[in-house]
């Protein structure tokens, strides 16, 4: 079965999570088919802390993958965000 899961990395203390396609049979850090994104809950300031590309991920549970727990309620959070505003661009005096 194909399933959606976090991967963890970063150094100790610092976690920073991959969003992963992968096996089920795979180890939680292992092999995997695709990453469709990632988790930073360290992130503080203008850092990135969720990115999901959802037309990945929209796909792949097309092809049957299952969310795991965690990865269901991150995309409901990444879903629930508002949309960064384009920004203007700077007006030539």
């Amino acid at each position: 079965m194909v399933i959606i899961r976090l991967a963890r990395g970063g150094a100790k203390k610092r976690p920073f999570y991959s969003l992963n396609v992968c096996d089920s049979r795979c180890r939680r850090d292992g092999r995997f088919i695709e990453r469709v994104g990632f988790y930073n809950p360290m992130a503080a300031g203008q850092a990135v802390k969720l990115q999901i590309n959802l037309e990945r991920v929209a796909y792949w549970q097309s092809k049957g993958a299952q969310l795991s727990d965690t990865v269901a309620r991150l995309v409901k959070e990444f879903k629930a965000q508002p949309a960064p505003a384009a920004e203007e661009p700077a007006k030539a005096e």
